[in-house]
């Protein structure tokens, strides 16, 4: 059939990771979800294959510069790919946004809101007209000139600075100085330069402490150093720099981590007293609409926004127009369960799922037809009554003329299809095979299926579910707690059991957990007779920011391995350390990458992208560090193995096989040792770390918090994550997860449910209790659906 008229998408061959020469075709104008367990291959043939063809084809179809680096990039590993039309992605990025990304930037809502300000708002009398510009804070022209449109400013003052002012200079009575040499050096210049090094700071003039903390005088003096017995020490020109120079410096240009985070100690953060903590300059700040400012309709919840412009006084065709143009706008927001935020909150504070749907509203509407979507578990994050919104949603797409692709785990997503291609049967190596690929009743009958267990459980085939009951041992009581939407909320936490908080996205159960209870519980821990002894708090922020972060670096793995090569007879012979076998720094890693595996490629008109590495292909490391092998493998062949293979590989080395199994008893055998943390999910990131807790498991009282554990979690990878997690309290911890999964919530000891609604409507606990006691609160959107899951 002519491709033009062939209403299928057809994939022949298609080899990317662990995809073994995979056939399908997927109707177009429909809804197709692709399932199958964690690792089992669904991203690598959605995303890999169908997404990465569709930009290859994009690019093949611009200026020949960019062809030429497109080249170096590589195409997907497929035979064929016919009837593809171009395609969107959605995916949930690893990356994290910029501090001056918020909701307005993302969903573009602030552009139209400036805008409005911009043509319809009331100026004072005599006021020039301001350009839109002029009213963003990311602008030259909008920004606030003392806090550069950030809002808040960093001081320090003296006592930040000399937290204990008995002490001389001498003995280091000025804290935020940097120790070793360097703070010798900065008190040796002070003493050349007459100043008393040995008497209390708190007795030395006004002026020379407000001098020695705060000058931005940096005087060059010669130094002669106290000579030591041992060494001869001789004169040297030595600079001065303060305190507050010092700690300012360090915060805003060091790359150490740490560094920075030991400056902020002498900091206080606070609004910038120019602006308020409003980022914008006066002149766009006295512009208003509806009687308010820009600032102060940028922080509303977006379903107050929506009142406000309703209700907004007529003034004019310019003023009506631009308003409807943003309302609409914000209703596919509110639509999918995201009233509660506002234009001014930052994109860092949004979870994964919260900024794609963001993105997927956008869509809503910009009105294209004819492509296809490609999404990445939009319903991450989601309760369940949030999630027949998204359902609408993805119809409304369908409807529009589009194709539809979803890697969904949530079950009524995958009802909800009108296709399915499920992949497994399991991951890693073990999956890779299309099992099925049709309408979602067909796949009733392959026994194989993991999701089809799950998606026509029946009584007789009914997956078991831990069903624990257990007695608490004491609770923790919060009362009065008044943070963000939470006002003045009291609520128990029995111990010794597995607790869930519930309730729709936004209304406040991260806040409550994340927040409230783990700052009460940190508080108390050196309290005697406090039942609680250690505090594990396990979120899904990533293991790492860059590619250099992996799976073996981060649960300490690596430094086995390297202790290993370096043991070897040939490592012995050359005289090489253990640093000779890390690929982040000088000497075993390639240089033209400098250990990364792949260089970037800049694209000019479009996002940098990267490809592998010209100079070792991708293998991080130089040819001679290659030359060195343990029982046969080099150690870039070590680090692409994955955890299932690299237990049997480590099964004699104790140090090692600990890490593994409690990776593999997690449900992550099938990621890659050397697997670079940018690639890692919330939900995967979540669970190294607490694999990593699991290794080292202690006696001792430990409260296990955990936001979302089961998100991006086929329903059989939730119940081997349950089995742990009801395991940690069987040994006598206590387990509190925040939690969207009824099924998850249904085999819970205690429930809080908090609501009813998101932001300004919830924020309150709307039931505790038991599971079923939960379930027959009337007024909780969580009843009906837990009550389902029970069966009740």
């Amino acid at each position: 059939m002519h491709q033009s008229t062939d209403p299928y998408v057809r994939v022949r061959g298609a080899r990317e990771h662990n995809l073994r020469g995979v056939d399908v075709d997927i109707p177009r104008d429909a809804l197709t979800v692709f399932t199958g367990v964690s690792g089992s291959g669904k991203s690598s043939l959605a995303f890999g294959t169908l997404y990465a063809e569709a930009q290859r084809r994009y690019f093949e179809s611009v200026a020949p510069y960019a062809r030429r680096l497109i080249h170096q990039i590589g195409a997907p590993k497929v035979d064929s790919v016919t009837g593809l039309p171009p395609a969107v992605s959605l995916e949930q990025r690893r990356s994290s946004p910029g501090s001056r990304s918020s909701v307005g930037t993302v969903t573009m809502l602030s552009n139209s809101l400036r805008m409005l300000y911009s043509r319809a708002g009331a100026y004072p009398p005599g006021a020039e007209r301001l350009d839109s510009d002029a009213f963003s804070p990311n602008t030259a022209a909008g920004a606030c000139p003392s806090c550069h449109g950030i809002g808040r400013i960093h001081r320090t003052d003296e006592r930040l600075l000399v937290p204990e002012p008995d002490l001389s200079i001498r003995q280091g009575a000025v804290a935020a100085w940097p120790g070793a040499w360097q703070g010798k050096n900065l008190r040796d210049i002070l003493e050349a330069l007459g100043h008393d090094v040995d008497a209390p700071w708190r007795e030395l003039p006004a002026k020379d402490r407000e001098w020695i903390l705060f000058t931005e005088e940096q005087p060059v003096v010669t130094v002669h150093p106290v000579r030591d017995a041992e060494r001869i020490q001789r004169p040297y020109q030595g600079t001065y720099m303060s305190a507050h120079r010092y700690v300012m410096r360090t915060f805003a240009d060091s790359k150490s981590a740490t560094l920075r985070a030991r400056a902020e100690k002498f900091l206080t953060d606070s609004p910038c007293p120019a602006c308020g903590g409003r980022r914008l300059r006066p002149e766009a700040l006295a512009v208003t609409f509806a009687g308010r400012t820009i600032a102060e309709l940028a922080a509303v919840p977006l379903t107050e926004l929506d009142d406000v412009l309703a209700y907004a006084p007529p003034g004019g065709e310019a003023a009506r127009v631009l308003a409807e143009d943003l309302r609409a706008r914000i209703a596919p927001v509110t639509e999918l369960g995201l009233g509660y935020l506002s234009l001014d909150r930052t994109a860092p504070s949004l979870s994964a799922g919260e900024l794609q749907r963001l993105r997927l509203a956008t869509q809503l509407k910009s009105g294209l037809f004819g492509v296809v979507y490609v999404l990445d578990e939009p319903s991450a994050g989601l309760h369940p009554a949030d999630t027949e919104a998204l359902l609408a949603v993805l119809d409304r797409l369908k409807a529009a003329g589009n194709t539809v692709f979803v890697v969904e785990h949530h079950l009524d997503v995958v009802r909800h299809a009108d296709w399915l291609v499920d992949v497994g049967p399991l991951a890693g190596e073990h999956g890779g095979r299309v099992l099925h690929c049709g309408p979602p009743a067909g796949l009733a009958a392959v026994a194989e299926s993991a999701t089809a267990r799950h998606l026509f459980a029946s009584p007789e085939r009914e997956p078991e579910r831990p069903r624990p009951v257990r007695e608490a041992r004491g609770a923790i009581r919060l009362s009065g707690v008044d943070r963000h939407n939470l006002r003045g909320v009291a609520a128990e936490f029995p111990l010794g059991v597995f607790t869930a908080v519930t309730g729709v996205s936004g209304s406040g159960k991260s806040t409550l957990v994340g927040q409230a209870l783990a700052g009460e519980v940190a508080g108390r821990l050196a309290e005697p007779g406090f039942p609680v002894r250690r505090l594990v708090e396990v979120d899904q922020k990533p293991i790492g920011r860059t590619p250099r972060s992996n799976l073996a670096t981060y649960t300490g793995l690596f430094d086995v391995v390297r202790r290993l090569f370096t043991a070897s007879d040939e490592a012995r012979a050359r005289g090489w350390k253990a640093g000779r076998f890390s690929f982040n720094v000088p000497g075993g890693r390639c240089e033209t990458c400098q250990g990364e595996g792949f260089v970037s490629v800049e694209l000019l008109f479009l996002p940098s992208t990267y490809a592998p590495c010209p100079e070792c292909g991708g293998a991080r490391y130089n040819a001679e560090t290659l030359q060195v092998r343990y029982e046969g493998l080099t150690i870039a062949e070590v680090l692409s193995l994955t955890v299932e293979a690299a237990a049997v590989f480590f099964a004699e080395v104790p140090a090692a096989a600990r890490s593994l199994h409690a990776l593999e008893g997690i449900g992550l055998g099938y990621l890659r040792l050397g697997q670079p943390a940018t690639e890692l999910s919330g939900g995967e990131a979540q669970r190294i770390k607490l694999a990593t807790e699991l290794q080292r498991l202690r006696r001792d009282h430990t409260l296990y918090l955990l936001d979302e554990p089961t998100t991006g979690l086929h329903p059989a990878d939730v119940l081997v994550l349950l089995r742990q997690l009801h395991g940690l309290v069987d040994a006598g911890h206590s387990v509190v997860v925040v939690e969207h999964d009824m099924d998850v919530v249904a085999g819970a000891d205690w429930v809080v449910d908090l609501g009813p609604g998101g932001g300004a409507e919830g924020g309150r606990v709307v039931a505790s209790g038991t599971p079923s006691e939960v379930a027959r609160t009337p007024g909780s959107r969580t009843a009906g659906y837990l009550a389902r899951a029970l069966g009740v």
